[in-house]
């Protein structure tokens, strides 16, 4: 019989997942009979707030999601910190956790590491979170998570298994996978966005943690434009020692006077937070008002004023 833990790590597998960081415990260890017959590695950190800290650190790196694995109540608390980072800075991060047995939720009986509402702790950090009660909700659990990551801005996710649920059979379960993409960009917004740049004598190019899996096309844009492409702290590393490339914040002098210069911004996945363009608190920051916005949310896009959002 394959358990819903043994059926879990099946499902990670065939979402393309290789690593996990976390520590085991009686609220776990379902999961783990199944890591140890996979061919994912696992990391153990000596503190949940490292697994959740190494997530964060491994999605950033390779812009693949990052998954933890911890128990209920304390060793999940212990990741919010890492969970409230990453969902600032756009990372996505898959935390799964155990929790008590469904019949003994919110009863307050005195289970080991017992929260009230566990996951109405979560919902307010993470992007979502859902609890499995049956193995046939395992695989879309996974497949919308799955789907925020590549399809939208991404963050922190987490998915909660009641103890009594891991053990439950799942004989033949297979994985949703999510072929969802991102957005189309509007055609008539490109279209406007392309005679603006054609106008344009002194374009820049504003690049944020949005753009990180952008290099390529970054540089053969800036290129073409002959743009400088100032970074925020969450882009850099792109265009490593290329000539247009600013690795330097938008809160200094010099580099506000190079936008200001502009007769063209162009912003790629940045939010226009004070942490980069007001670092110093001295309020010097100006939008600039001929603004092309590039963002893969419409949200963000609509909280500032622009002249063509894409």
């Amino acid at each position: 019989m394959t358990t819903v833990g043994e059926a879990l790590i099946s499902l990670l597998e065939a979402h393309g997942v290789d690593t996990v960081f976390g520590i085991p415990g009686v609220h776990t260890v379902e999961l783990y009979r199944g890591l140890a017959r996979s061919r994912i590695r696992h990391v153990t950190p000596r503190h949940e707030q490292g697994a959740g800290f190494m997530a964060d650190g491994y999605a950033r790196a390779g812009g693949r999601p990052g998954v933890a694995f911890v128990i209920t109540g304390p060793g999940l608390t212990n990741t919010i910190t890492a969970m409230g980072q990453a969902r600032a800075d756009s990372v996505p991060m898959l935390v799964i956790s155990g929790v008590n047995a469904t019949d003994t939720l919110g009863k307050g009986l005195g289970y080991l590491h017992e929260l009230p509402d566990q996951r109405g702790m979560m919902e307010k950090v993470a992007l979502s979170s859902e609890r499995i009660t049956e193995a046939g909700q395992l695989p879309g659990a996974l497949a919308r998570a799955f789907a925020l990551f590549s399809a939208a801005r991404p963050g922190p996710v987490h998915i909660e298994i009641p103890t009594d649920v891991m053990v439950k059979p799942a004989d033949g379960i297979a994985a949703a996978l999510s072929n969802t993409a991102p957005p189309a960009p509007d055609a008539a917004a490109v279209a406007e966005a392309a005679k603006l740049i054609k106008a344009a004598g002194r374009p820049l190019i504003l690049a944020g943690g949005g753009a990180k899996q952008a290099d390529a096309a970054l540089r053969r844009f800036a290129e073409t434009l002959g743009a400088p492409v100032v970074e925020t702290a969450n882009a850099r590393g792109l265009l490593h020692g290329h000539p247009l490339c600013v690795p330097a914040s938008p809160s200094l002098k010099a580099v506000r006077a190079l936008m200001a210069d502009a007769d063209l911004v162009i912003a790629a996945g940045t939010e226009f937070g004070p942490t980069d363009y007001d670092g110093y608190g001295d309020g010097g920051f100006v939008l600039p008002k001929n603004l092309i916005r590039i963002d893969i949310g419409a949200d963000q896009i609509a909280r500032r004023p622009v002249t063509v959002g894409i």
